[in-house]
């Protein structure tokens, strides 16, 4: 009986350094922009194919990209 107090003890208070980590983190805004991350890193894989092909049309879609960018962050 004595071990499910010990075992009820350290879940307790790993669950309370749990939730004082996130309320932490969550003041420094850490969960506040969870959206734009996961699209930033398809913007980054447009604009390396733009600067190694070189050609015309390279102007054109990093203007397309700047207008997705805008419409996201808004």
């Amino acid at each position: 009986m004595d071990i499910l107090y010990l075992m009820i003890l350290c879940s307790v208070s790993l669950a309370a350094v749990f939730l004082v980590v996130f309320i932490v983190n969550a003041r420094k805004g850490q969960f506040e922009d969870d959206e734009s991350p996961a699209v930033r890193i398809l913007f980054d894989d447009e604009i390396k194919e733009d600067q190694n092909s070189g050609n015309k049309n390279a102007t054109e879609k990093k203007e397309k990209i700047l207008k997705l960018k805008k419409k996201v962050n808004s």
